[in-house]
């Protein structure tokens, strides 16, 4: 569908109208390694209520007084071992912009459709790139957190920030947003493939394969949070498609923060557990992370490699996140064009 300006009169203003954009949007990043960058980031990061949902008063004291004059020097340092030293920035990023460019010419058949990418914390931030694709003609925008599995410290923040940006706009777009997309079978299909890959180029195979998700506090769970529930059925049926019975698998949970409990089985633990136990090889995935990121890459790949080692384990790989792969790309298009649906 096209904007037609044909009954406009000869004096009007000019407008731009009739498109509709495609907004990616993952967590974040910093700017850079150094420690102004870092707490730049954190800050933002820590300080949104969907991450940490203690009360400011009790928070803030320990985020400003500890929390943001320590972390910032510690996380710099994982950052810059998995720095795209290239384009100096985080793989993050890359991907993302990457997955932006091939979407747009995946989708070249549409030609009102208009894509790109922005992250909730840090830049390019979500207010610009919806007034960026507003003044692009866009009077809808399909709002796509990269997130397989809802949760409300990912999806929901991501959604908040994209309706904060509303409230303040006069001429407010139609705004949709994608909802988990956890037993996609193609997602599922995906992973099982980037799995296979991974694995028919190795010379050994693994006894246990984990698939490692992000964690969330329990109390989250407790109080109503879906997360954990989409990803043990992502976890089961990548199992079931890859014909893997259950005491090959094993769905974890990583990068807790903070002095509560979380999800468990921590992928930490476990990883030790295993090796004492005489597992000698294992791989890992991660289904939750649409691209390599600093959990993945310097977490799992570094070091829940480095304990497995340590700990009696002789052979570790971690199976790389989706990326912009041509699998990766498949999914995120399918579910475009199934959001997209009525409006294109």
């Amino acid at each position: 569908m096209t904007a037609d300006l044909t009954h406009l009169p000869a004096n009007h203003p000019p407008v731009r109208f009739g498109k509709v954009g495609v907004l990616l949007v993952n967590l974040g990043t910093p700017d850079g390694t150094d420690y102004a960058s870092m707490r730049r980031y954190l800050k933002e990061f820590l300080t949104d209520k969907r991450v940490i949902e203690w009360s400011p008063w009790k928070w803030y004291p320990i985020l400003f007084g500890i929390v943001l004059n320590t972390r910032p020097q510690k996380v710099g340092k994982a950052y810059a071992e998995i720095w795209n030293k290239e384009k100096d920035e985080s793989y993050l990023r890359t991907y993302t912009r990457s997955q932006s460019e091939l979407l747009t010419a995946a989708l070249r058949d549409l030609p009102n459709v208009v894509v790109d990418w922005a992250m909730r914390y840090g830049q390019p931030s979500i207010a610009t790139k919806i007034d960026a694709l507003q003044a692009a003609g866009c009077d809808k925008i399909l709002l796509f957190p990269l997130y397989p599995q809802y949760a409300a410290s990912t999806t929901a923040t991501v959604n908040d920030k994209a309706f904060e940006k509303l409230m303040a706009m006069r001429w407010q777009p139609a705004l949709r947003t994608v909802p988990q997309y956890h037993d996609d079978p193609e997602y599922i299909d995906a992973l099982a493939v980037s799995v296979e890959k991974t694995l028919a180029g190795l010379d050994w195979q693994p006894e246990m394969l984990l698939a490692s998700f992000h964690g969330i506090p329990q109390s989250y769970f407790k109080q109503g949070d879906p997360y954990h529930c989409f990803c043990q059925k992502t976890g089961r049926l990548l199992r079931e498609r890859l014909g893997l019975p259950k005491d090959r698998f094993m769905v974890t949970f990583q990068s807790r923060f903070g002095p509560e409990e979380w999800l468990q089985p921590y992928t930490d633990k476990t990883v030790e557990k295993l090796a004492h136990e005489g597992v000698k090889r294992i791989a890992v995935i991660n289904p939750g992370f649409v691209s390599d990121c600093l959990e993945t890459l310097e977490e799992i790949a570094g070091e829940a490699a480095e304990s497995f080692h340590e700990h009696g384990g002789e052979k570790f790989v971690h199976i790389p996140c989706l990326n912009d792969s041509p699998e990766g790309m498949r999914v995120l298009e399918k579910v475009v064009r199934r959001e997209l649906q009525g409006w294109v």
